[in-house]
């Protein structure tokens, strides 16, 4: 069933009309996901995002060949990156031990992955233990469209909590989930719920891995609602290559740095 959605047409975002989206300065091939917000500046400027110049038509490796050099890069990545990252998330697991030592100092969470499966996804702890029972407690404060659940200022997230998620060091345990072959580094985010909750149109994300980073970590991170992301995700899936899979982690690297969206 999965298979078959990739030739449906999704819904037209509403930011821009048809109109707008004619307007003298054209682009040739413009992805659709430019009518949302973020995308407007760029349209109205008549220029495109950097993706856009990756084409499906330009990839030299492709198919089974492409996902074979994939899972190597993955793995070769994560087995030279977690030597230099050991004392790193030791001194994590510490910290998160002496701030609330009742707690566990990961968790494994349960995430919706390739073709709609379900599989742990492991993080580091960074809210109070009973985390889930104070969600019903802060439901009104939530940002996003559920079921997204997303609060600026987190009253549940523990003072080494917004140290990890600031740096993004809560998600580095997910290389463990890489190894596993649950993940890959770059491929839609998997999410934490389930697919029944998907509308059709979604489940396109469900055909490729789902990844550690992806382009709209890149592009807005947390501050994009779940149409956006589904878009940008369907734009990856059409471009995904080696080289685009390259560049997608060198620019999550430098939106970590700089903290770009991060909360």
């Amino acid at each position: 069933m999965i298979r078959q959605v990739t030739t449906m047409a999704s819904p037209t975002p509403q930011s821009l009309s048809t109109s707008e989206l004619e307007a003298p300065q054209q682009l040739t091939n413009l992805p659709r996901c430019m009518a949302f917000p973020a995308y407007q500046e760029l349209l109205l400027q008549g220029k495109q995002p950097w993706w856009s110049h990756f084409k499906a038509e330009d990839r030299i490796i492709k198919g089974e060949a492409y996902l074979i050099l994939k899972r190597l890069l993955d793995i070769t990545i994560v087995v030279i990156s977690l030597p230099l990252l050991l004392p790193l998330l030791a001194l994590c697991a510490l910290l998160i031990k002496l701030e609330s030592p009742g707690g566990p100092v990961m968790f494994l969470q349960q995430r919706t992955g390739i073709d709609g499966k379900r599989f742990g996804m492991y993080k580091f702890r960074t809210m109070v233990p009973n985390a889930e029972k104070l969600k019903q407690q802060y439901m009104h404060l939530n940002e996003l469209q559920w079921p997204d659940f997303k609060i600026t200022n987190d009253p549940r997230v523990t003072r080494v909590g917004r140290f990890l998620r600031k740096t993004s060091l809560d998600e580095v345990p997910q290389m463990l989930n890489v190894l596993r072959g649950d993940m890959s580094l770059v491929g839609p985010r998997p999410t934490s719920f389930d697919v029944k909750t998907y509308a059709l149109w979604h489940t396109v994300r469900l055909e490729v891995q789902p990844g550690l980073t992806g382009l709209w970590q890149v592009e807005g991170r947390t501050t994009m609602e779940f149409d956006e992301r589904v878009w940008l995700d369907n734009e990856y899936i059409n471009r995904r290559g080696l080289w685009f899979d390259i560049q997608i982690l060198v620019r999550t690297l430098i939106a970590v740095f700089q903290q770009k969206g991060a909360h």
